[in-house]
Order: C-alpha cells, then sequence, then structure tokens
C-alpha cells in the first residue's frame, strides 16, 4: 500500500499491525487498563520506530563505509548523517539497536527513562516529547508501572520490525492512530481532550480538499488527527506534490507530546506548539496572528472559564469586532479562527449543537446569538452540518461543523448551504460512526451547493434573519416524517441558557439592591 491509497474511515491499512500493536498496549494490564498507560505505550512505539530507522540508517552508511562500527562511530561525529541521533550502540554492533533496551534487567524503568532522556537530549526537536515520562515513578511508594510489566511491554514490542524497509511511514503512522483511537474508546471524558474521531476528522479534509504547498492550522490540536488526515487527502489527491506546512497548539503537556509523535511518525514536518492558544496564541507575524490557508479545530466545547476580562486583554484584535460571546467560549474560538485565517482562508470547526441555535428566539439580548449574528451579517459563515448522536468520545450529544470562507464565490455570497446529517450513522461499539459512504453523501453536498430532500438545503441570509440567526441545520431540514420537531439537544441548550441569564439578572439585583440597603 502507497500513500496514494484511498483514505476510508473503516479500512485497516494493515490489520497485523494493527493487532500487533493492540496487543503490545494490553499486555501491561489487559484491554481495560490499557488506556492508563498510554503516556507509556506511546513514547516506548515512538522510540522502537526511531531504533529500527536508525538501524536501518546505520546499515546505509555501513555499506559504503564497511562495517556498522564504522558507521557508528561516523554518525557519533556527524548527526546530520541521520534524521535522528541515538546514543545507543550495543556492545556487539551487528546486533540492532533496540537490544539496548531490549536486554534491560534489573532497574528497567529507571535505566528507560535515562535511555530516552539521553535521545531527547541529542536531539532538540524530541525535547518535551519523550522524555517527560518517567517510567520509575512512584504513587505512595508503589510503582506505576513495575519492572515485569514493562519487559513485558518492551517484548511485545520487540515483535515487529518497524524500520524503513519493513513499513511505509503512512502504515505505521495510521496503525499508531489506531491506537490513539483504541485510547480514546477506553478513556471516557478525557478521550475528547487529545481526539476527534477518525471519521469526522476525514470529512474535515474532504471538505476543506487542502491543496499542495498549503498551510493549515489546529489551534487546539489533540493528538493532531485533523492536521494529519489534512495532509493524507491532500496526498491522495495529489500524489508526490508539495507537502501541506501543518502548524498546531496544544494546551495539554501529554497531549501536546503525542501530537508531535503522532505527527513524526507518519514522516509529516509540522510545528506543533504548546500552550494555551485563546490566551497566548505562539503563531504570530508581525505583532498579530500568523495567518492560514485552512483551519481545522475541535476545541472543547462550551468552555466556561474564559471572562470578559479576558477577552478586553487581548491585544491582537480577535474580538473587536463581534465583541464578547458570553459565558460560553464557542463563538470565541470562532473569532479566533476568523483571525487566524489569509483573506481567502476556510476553516472547519467542530462545535456543540447548541452553538447554532442559543438565545435565538429568546426576547432578551444574548451574547451569544450576538456574535453568530455577526458572523452572519459578515457573510463568513459558508454552512453547517448537524452530524450524529454518540459520535464523540466524550458526549453522547451530536455535534456540528460549522464551515468559514473568507472569500466566498459570488454566486454564493449571502447564502448557506445547511445538511443535516443526523440519520448518517452506522451503530458501532461503543459509538457510532459515519460509514465511507455518508462521508462521501455529506462532502458531495456541501460542495454540490444544492437542495437534497431531507438532508440538505441552500438557503439565504433572510431565512436565518427570520428565525433569529438559529444557524442549525434542523431548523431548516426535517428528516423525520411526522410533524416537526426540534431536537432534545436544543431545546435543553435553550433553558440552560435562559436559566443561565435569569441568574445573571439575579447577581444584577442582588447587586443593586445591596448599594440601596447600603
Amino acid at each position: 500500500m502507497t500513500k496514494q491509497a484511498k483514505i476510508q474511515s473503516n479500512g485497516n491499512p494493515d490489520k497485523s499491525l494493527e493487532t500487533w500493536i493492540w496487543d503490545a498496549a494490553c499486555s501491561i494490564r489487559g484491554a481495560q487498563e490499557a488506556p492508563k498507560y498510554k503516556n507509556y505505550i506511546l513514547p516506548l512505539i515512538f522510540v522502537k520506530r526511531l531504533c529500527d530507522v536508525f538501524d536501518d540508517e546505520i546499515q546505509r552508511i555501513a555499506a559504503k563505509v564497511g562495517s556498522r562500527k564504522k558507521a557508528f562511530q561516523l554518525v557519533a561525529l556527524d548527526h546530520n548523517l541521520v534524521r535522528f541521533y541515538l546514543p545507543l550502540q550495543p556492545d556487539d554492533p551487528d546486533q540492532p539497536v533496540w537490544s539496548v533496551i531490549r536486554t534491560l534487567t534489573g532497574s528497567i524503568g529507571e535505566d528507560l527513562t535515562t535511555y530516552l532522556r539521553a535521545i531527547a537530549k541529542e536531539n532538540p526537536q524530541l525535547n518535551g516529547i519523550i522524555d517527560r515520562v518517567d517510567f520509575n515513578a512512584t504513587t505512595h511508594g508503589v510503582r506505576d508501572i513495575d519492572d515485569d510489566r514493562l519487559s513485558n511491554l518492551i517484548e511485545e514490542i520487540s515483535k515487529k520490525r518497524l524500520g524503513l524497509k519493513d513499513v511505509e511511514p503512512d502504515i505505521i503512522g495510521r496503525s499508531y492512530e489506531y491506537l490513539i483511537r483504541k485510547f480514546a474508546e477506553g478513556s471516557g471524558q478525557s478521550a475528547g481532550e487529545f481526539y476527534t474521531p477518525k471519521e469526522v476528522g476525514i470529512l474535515m479534509a474532504n471538505i476543506m480538499d487542502p491543496q499542495p504547498g498549503m498551510t493549515v492550522y489546529d489551534p487546539t490540536c489533540g493528538s493532531g488527527g485533523l492536521l494529519i488526515k489534512c495532509q493524507l487527502r491532500m496526498e491522495e489527491q495529489h500524489p508526490d506534490a508539495t507537502p501541506l506546512k501543518l502548524y498546531g497548539q496544544e494546551y495539554v503537556p501529554d497531549t501536546w507530546a503525542m501530537a508531535n509523535m503522532n505527527t513524526i511518525i507518519h514522516d509529516m514536518d509540522a510545528a506543533i506548539e504548546i500552550g494555551d492558544s485563546f490566551k497566548n496564541p505562539k503563531f504570530r507575524s508581525a505583532g498579530g496572528l500568523q495567518t492560514f490557508d485552512i483551519v481545522v479545530a475541535n476545541p472543547m466545547w462550551n468552555q466556561d472559564w474564559f471572562t470578559e476580562t479576558d477577552y478586553d486583554k487581548d491585544e491582537l484584535g480577535r474580538f473587536d469586532d463581534a465583541g464578547y460571546p458570553g459565558r460560553k467560549a464557542d463563538w470565541g474560538w470562532m473569532q479566533h479562527i476568523l483571525a487566524s485565517l489569509k483573506s481567502t482562508g476556510r476553516a472547519a470547526v467542530v462545535l456543540d449543537t447548541g452553538a447554532a441555535s442559543r438565545g435565538s428566539g429568546n426576547a432578551h439580548t444574548n451574547k451569544e446569538k450576538t456574535v453568530r449574528q455577526w458572523f452572519v451579517e459578515q457573510d463568513v459563515v459558508e454552512g453547517v452540518i448537524y452530524l450524529p448522536e454518540n459520535l464523540f468520545y466524550n458526549t453522547s450529544a451530536p455535534g456540528i461543523i460549522i464551515l468559514l470562507n473568507k472569500a466566498k464565490p459570488a454566486e454564493r455570497r449571502g447564502k448557506f448551504v445547511l445538511v443535516n446529517a443526523s440519520r448518517e450513522f452506522k451503530k458501532g461499539d461503543p459509538k457510532n460512526y459515519l460509514p465511507d459512504d455518508s462521508i462521501e453523501r455529506i462532502a458531495e453536498a456541501v460542495q454540490g451547493w444544492e437542495d437534497v430532500e431531507k438532508f440538505a438545503t441552500v438557503v439565504e441570509t433572510a431565512a436565518l434573519v427570520k428565525n433569529d440567526y438559529n444557524i442549525s441545520p434542523s431548523r431548516y431540514v426535517h428528516v423525520a416524517d411526522e410533524e416537526e420537531y426540534r431536537p432534545i439537544s436544543e431545546i435543553v441548550d435553550e433553558l440552560n441558557t435562559i436559566a443561565e441569564e435569569a441568574s445573571e439578572v439575579e447577581e444584577i439585583l442582588q447587586l443593586i439592591l445591596a448599594q440601596l440597603g447600603a
């Protein structure tokens, strides 16, 4: 299989490799416990790939200089001869580099930690990525992963070689993604912090359809999956073309490390920064934000810890026009993403369904609706896709994908394509998923820009104004045969919004009464 192979949501590029990689993960304490140890397992498989590729490079040099011993000596003097220099050399230079780790005995956790830190020291781009885990760590005096289990894991990982001649970057990369997905399935609420369902990422990449050499950015990149799927889509459509330039920022250190390992093992060149891209975006240019051709993102839904002060303190002009969106940050993220787009840029952003409708139909002023109204009136929203329920690992609620386009074609200005894909799923375990034909159908509806009965419609701005800037496809495309109904999730969101507004009024009233009493 080559890089030009078609990307499918449910296809397995190398079932045996995926089975092996999952079996290795389960060797610690079984499938139920494996996700708890992802921060140990992922770096080890990553280092196995580094060792085997380094071995191949040593062998290539040895063929020219006469022996592996001389090859090791040469790369020790000139690290530029290899992509990653590993300060690991077996006592017998003819033995695999990985054997240095495989033959560890005694203080395995301590020695393994030392080796990985030595590798990171020699390769600055791996700093904080493979050396952040202490394999000898204890909790209340008990080892988090004891040497026996660590030895079992190393032995399982040793069963397959991951060198250049054994497995191509896309195969090992997709298998690594498979492992991350398996961890997500068993991680409950925390899964949403690092993983967007594979088929949702493929759908977004297909709709964005990135072209060779484009810049693609994800401000909440998790494990990097959305960026990687954009590159895979581009390779599928344009074999051997100039690769994309990938940029991501991630707040959680362990997840940031995961994203870096994921892009490197896919053999993709990506700049992944660490930090809060809402409060401190790292990608800047000439005092402002760096801008990109495409943005793909799945920010945490309904974040409520950003205050009006955080918006007021912004010096990058991200929130100057549309204003403060209220307690929930969904449209704050949309403002950041819009400001991160070039004048011809486009974006696909996953949000909670409530972001499309909260505040609409409410007699009171609603800050979130006001920001949404601004986006509609600026004509930068190209479309909205209503996804099925129970796709995402941290919630059973459906999500939406909002599509932005700063340079809508003349024939699409003042119009919006709305797709109700709520029925486009198959039952899975533990989650539903979008099958390949549904991905294709949704993408075609967006790109075709025409009405499809009980599935998609193109509306003008006037229709959104009439519905008080409710942009949820479920409001305009009814998939059921019975009477019109509203999704329960939207009704719950509206009730929550009313409750929040009532709470705000109560706070103001109490403040006024306190002042009068004084």
